[in-house]
């Protein structure tokens, strides 16, 4: 059991006799109000998302899972194919269970894979994941980090915010938890 105010994105409870799966979680004190935790979550039987919010003072029951090593390899029509780091086993998984993590899915990406019951239910990205700018606006020249952003679209579609220094085929190291620049990589 943890607390609520305990919970983060990508986390698997229990709650109402369900599996589910956080995607996002904001701590939220209204005023003189108690505070409370409001989350999306994914109830990975139905594959529904939910919004619920939990008092700050609940607890939770966490769920452990297998974790196996894979290996991104490529996305088609029958979904997302990933081959295990051991036995070199592939695995094809549907955007159900990959879920938003497939924003940030290159070739050869080192993923983990979450099992439940010896059945796939989601997949564990790295912390930071270094992606391509394929299409964002013209580079400033002398242009200093400052508190103004531009939106960057990158290789896997993915659109997040880079300083204005940051221009087309720039690598940029992006957070898988909150899709936000941290640097770009010379």
């Amino acid at each position: 059991m943890l607390k609520s105010t305990q919970l983060r994105p990508g986390m698997i409870i229990m709650h109402e006799g369900d599996l589910h799966v956080v995607y996002s979680v904001d701590h939220r004190t209204p005023g003189n109000k108690r505070g409370s935790m409001q989350t999306k979550m994914r109830n990975l039987r139905t594959g529904s998302m939910m919004d619920y919010r939990f008092r700050a003072e609940e607890f939770v029951e966490k769920v452990t899972v297998d974790e196996i090593e894979f290996e991104y390899l490529y996305s088609d029509g029958d979904g997302h194919h990933f081959m295990n780091s051991q036995d070199y086993e592939q695995l094809a998984l549907q955007n159900d269970i990959v879920g938003d993590t497939k924003d940030y899915l290159i070739p050869n990406l080192s993923v983990k894979i979450e099992y439940y019951d010896d059945k796939p239910i989601g997949v564990l990205l790295p912390d930071t994941v270094d992606l391509t700018v394929v299409d964002t606006e013209q580079t400033i020249q002398k242009a200093t980090a400052s508190a103004v952003m531009k939106p960057a679209k990158l290789e896997t579609g993915l659109i997040i915010n880079v300083p204005p220094f940051v221009g087309n085929g720039d690598k940029v190291k992006v957070d898988t938890s909150e899709a936000r620049y941290i640097q770009r990589i010379q």
